[in-house]
């Protein structure tokens, strides 16, 4: 099946305001899922016979913010963040990516992680997933049995792979730099 016949039945099955965009000329296509619904939408997704996405290969997050002020007016995004989920059927031999657009920041307060519901109850991977991209993003994932740092240290402070992250000069009595 097509993302352009998946996009298709989703919307038959759920409303616009659930499956908020695509983009089919992508390199990978693409839907976009509201954030709130994805939990929904995602057990739609694997429990549906003529879907069975049943393997999360990736779950990721993705920080869209330009630093500089120069390069920001050419950027060619408002400034934003995602969660991108990679799905397979094994069983039917298809392949879909879906994403959900948060913002940077929970009610836009600077360092208000944004959050989205855990889809760990759907797939059990997910759990992996989701702490790395809660570790290296900063986003929270509602509802996850265990949402703490996976590869940085416990009292590590901030996300690495957001755009405005400052590494440490030190760390521990240890010189970074």
């Amino acid at each position: 099946m097509t993302t352009e016949e998946i996009h298709a039945l989703l919307l038959e099955q759920f409303s616009q305001e659930k499956i908020t965009g695509s983009n089919f000329e992508a390199i990978d296509p693409w839907i976009e899922v509201n954030p709130q619904d994805i939990v929904e939408v995602c057990e739609f997704l694997k429990h549906d016979e003529r879907l069975q996405f049943d393997h999360l290969n990736n779950l990721t997050g993705v920080d869209y913010f330009e630093p500089d002020p120069k390069k920001a007016s050419k950027f060619g995004h408002d400034p934003h963040v995602e969660v991108v989920y990679h799905l397979s059927s094994i069983e039917l031999k298809h392949r879909l990516v879906v994403k959900a657009i948060l913002p940077r920041w929970k009610d836009d307060q600077e360092g208000n992680l944004p959050e989205i519901p855990s889809v760990c109850g759907i797939w059990a991977i997910a759990d992996w997933h989701e702490r790395e991209t809660f570790d290296l993003v900063g986003i929270q994932f509602i509802g996850h049995p265990n949402l703490r740092r996976i590869l940085c240290p416990e009292d590590w402070e901030g996300h690495a792979l957001r755009k405005d992250y400052e590494m440490p000069l030190e760390y521990h009595g240890i010189r970074g730099r």
